[in-house]
């Protein structure tokens, strides 16, 4: 056996040099791959109720800190995503947009909703003292 351990294999190989590179391709294809599954859900993943709005000339929305109110096909209330029953939504609303600090109420109608509902709600919000409601539309395309 020799001195220093060279007899065990703890010397230094000869013929094969020393690679101190990171191989960082496959990293990079993993991140690739997450970064399309990522842009192919995100939409899928944002919530909100499914409204078919109807179409006017609009103007942007400026304020978004107002609490959004949806009616849906059916006549279901949503409340920020939440469904309400009207009692709920008649007794909760204004301590709604009370903890909000706000005073506007968006309202998001589906253009096949009745419009007796959605004057039911307007009436709900009047009658809690809430005088600034924005009806929410898409806009129309005038260039038809």
């Amino acid at each position: 056996m020799k001195a220093g351990g060279e007899g065990l294999g703890l010397g230094r190989r000869r013929g094969l040099p020393l690679q101190a590179d990171i191989n960082v391709t496959s990293l990079v294809d993993v991140a690739f791959v997450l970064l399309i599954i990522f842009m192919i859900t995100a939409p899928i993943m944002q919530g909100g109720v499914e409204v078919e709005l109807p179409k006017a000339t609009v103007a942007p929305i400026s304020s978004k800190d107002g609490v959004i109110v949806t009616l849906d096909r059916r006549g279901q209330i949503f409340v920020d995503d939440v469904p309400v029953t009207y009692e709920e939504f008649r007794a909760s609303i204004r301590r709604l947009v009370d903890q909000r600090n706000t005073s506007s109420v968006y309202l998001r109608g589906d253009r096949n909703a009745l419009f007796g509902n959605a004057v039911r709600i307007m009436g709900a919000l009047h009658d809690a003292g809430i005088t600034s409601i924005g009806v929410v539309a898409e806009e129309e395309d005038l260039r038809q």
